[in-house]
């Protein structure tokens, strides 16, 4: 852990932010709190220093979309650990919840699907856990995630038609396009 890079990004931050001053905002004490209590609960990345970094960066990317510092947080850190767990990479979850919901955790389409990755329900009854919560940040990440990761496998890899199974929109390019399009203009994370 190298022990003054938070506050180096953290500094950063605040300058990056800067409007028309040339000095330095104060960082927000209960911004800095909740990123450090993410950063510690953040248990799916390689080490403190590659959390502290992909949190901030996605973090000041989503707060446009989510001004709440605490949601923001806690819906990357959910996000990151559910696209490991499934094999998959978080930047695009990330472009995948912003084309289903705009990130709204109560999101509900007109067929039914729930969450912030838009999971039908009738997933619950499929995998035998009917009292599943599809609203809850977790559950519905992990069951995106999952199916997702699924679909992917089942194409041998070829994201489009993957995210047009996901969609249920296989034959179209219209979601995939737009998952692909919101992923390299706002989330893409180069490897």
């Amino acid at each position: 852990m190298r022990p003054g890079m938070v506050l180096f990004l953290l500094s950063w931050l605040a300058c990056s932010q800067l409007q028309a001053s040339t000095e330095p905002t104060p960082v927000d004490p209960e911004l800095r709190a909740e990123l450090m209590r993410t950063i510690a609960s953040a248990d799916s990345f390689q080490d403190r220093f590659d959390a502290e970094v992909w949190l901030l960066d996605m973090s000041t990317r989503m707060a446009p979309f989510i001004p709440d510092e605490q949601a923001r947080l806690r819906l990357l850190r959910l996000a990151h650990q559910a696209a490991k767990r499934a094999g998959l990479k978080p930047d695009l979850v990330i472009a995948v919840m912003h084309a289903e919901s705009l990130f709204d955790p109560y999101a509900l389409s007109s067929v039914g699907a729930q969450g912030v990755m838009q999971v039908m329900p009738f997933w619950k009854a499929e995998i035998g856990r009917p009292d599943d919560n599809l609203i809850d940040l977790a559950t519905n990440l992990q069951y995106g995630c999952t199916i997702l990761k699924f679909y992917l496998d089942k194409e041998n890899g070829n994201l489009r038609r993957a995210l047009a199974r996901y969609n249920g929109s296989l034959g179209s390019n219209r979601y995939p396009d737009r998952v692909l399009d919101y992923w390299y203009s706002y989330w893409y994370v180069k490897d």
